[in-house]
């Protein structure tokens, strides 16, 4: 059985840093150049674009309106909490409950945000 933070660390984090970096590379910003922003590795931004990492999960408006701020600080050389930021764009997942995931079931659903 799956844990519901199980699901985050696997699914859910891994969808926010891959629309962050196809947002990045959109707007212009290297993979290499997006890599170093979000502190990962290069090979990590590369299976983000190509759909080999961090595809499970489409999402809403309000989320993907966050997620490109995000990337827009993050290009325009902002000084950020990125981890804060992840962390705000996965809580707004969740409804803004940061109990949600003990209280949730284990199985996550293929849609977040509203």
């Amino acid at each position: 059985m799956k844990s519901p933070c199980q699901n985050i660390v696997w699914d859910v984090l891994p969808a926010i840093r891959s629309a962050i970096a196809v947002e990045l590379v959109r707007c212009g910003v290297s993979q290499v150049e997006a890599a170093r922003m979000l502190e990962i590795a290069p090979s990590a931004v590369s299976q983000y674009l190509s759909g080999k990492r961090g595809y499970r999960i489409e999402f809403e408006h309000d989320v993907k309106q966050a997620i490109g701020l995000l990337a827009q600080d993050l290009k325009n050389g902002k000084e950020i909490n990125l981890v804060r930021r992840i962390c705000d764009i996965c809580q707004q997942l969740r409804g803004g409950d940061e109990n949600q995931c003990r209280n949730s079931s284990a199985s996550s659903p293929d849609r977040y945000g509203s």
